[in-house]
């Protein structure tokens, strides 16, 4: 899942009066410390997941069940990371960056993968990745009016789409089949619901700080006045 993204990792700032993010009290945590190297196993763990998912042309069982495994080990990472950054202040500008980017590397990898095997419609593909780069990008253009915190919302979405994607990596028949369906389809739905409301947010975000930023320069403007009279 998390102007940074709220996953962003390692940890979010906090925005400092003005809306912009203030900088750290503590010193930065060191490069090589365990919520980074978590996030570089997850880096490492894409291609090999792709190589997993398509071998023997993407359908045998055996196959796509290691696919899973490493998915799984990929999503598990991605919560100790950002706990263990933010718990024992290990947030580093190379966690801010490669976290959020592990965590779309791999969810998008799985996605076209299963997409191009003919698993999963293009459609979905679409709707989910196009929903994480547009807020990812949105978080970034209103960074500097303050930060779109996680919502609980977001998590569920991200708890489904995690759970739903592992569905379809496994080569699952009968039941476990259309149930991953809905799965999928509760995914789907939350992605499209909490996207909307980010950007509900960020319009609220970006409409507080324009506002905050006029009533600052009419106040400084009229200091101006009263110190030429």
């Amino acid at each position: 899942m998390t102007g940074v993204p709220a996953s962003a990792a390692g940890g979010t700032g906090r925005p400092a009066p003005g809306g912009k993010l203030g900088t750290a009290a503590v010193p930065q945590a060191g490069l090589w410390n365990i919520a980074n190297i978590l996030t570089m196993v997850r880096l490492l763990l894409v291609p090999l997941f792709v190589v997993l998912m398509l071998m023997d042309g993407g359908y045998d069982p055996v196959w796509r069940a290691w696919a899973w495994a490493a998915f799984a080990v990929a999503m598990i990472t991605d919560v100790f990371d950002g706990h263990l950054a933010r718990t024992y202040n290990l947030v580093t500008d190379f966690g801010k960056i490669a976290d959020p980017i592990a965590d779309k590397a791999i969810m998008g990898a799985a996605l076209i993968c299963l997409s191009s095997l003919g698993d999963l419609p293009w459609w979905v593909t679409g709707v989910i990745l196009g929903r994480e780069l547009g807020i990812t990008l949105m978080r970034f253009v209103v960074i500097r009016y303050g930060v779109i915190p996680a919502s609980r919302g977001g998590k569920m979405k991200t708890l489904a789409q995690g759970t739903a994607v592992g569905m379809y990596v496994l080569a699952l028949t009968g039941p476990l089949a259309t149930f991953r369906f809905w799965v999928m389809a509760v995914a789907v739905v939350l992605t499209v619901v909490t996207g909307l409301d980010y950007v509900r947010q960020a319009i609220v975000l970006r409409r507080a700080g324009l506002a905050e930023a006029q009533a600052a320069a009419a106040v400084s403007q009229a200091a101006s006045e009263a110190a030429e009279k």
